[in-house]
């Protein structure tokens, strides 16, 4: 909705902030859950061994 609007002005440098703020701040969650699960496998390759 905030896209829209934003690209309906005609500034579309930024509307491209914008977007590259929404890509941010959808990776980092993404991030997180990798980050947790390769601890989580590691721990767990460590103890079978």
């Amino acid at each position: 909705m905030c896209r829209a609007a934003i690209e309906s002005e005609g500034n579309n440098a930024k509307a491209q902030a914008v977007n590259d703020g929404i890509v941010y701040l959808m990776i980092i969650p993404y991030l997180l859950v990798a980050a947790i699960g390769y601890a989580v496998y590691r721990l767990y390759a460590k103890k079978k061994i």
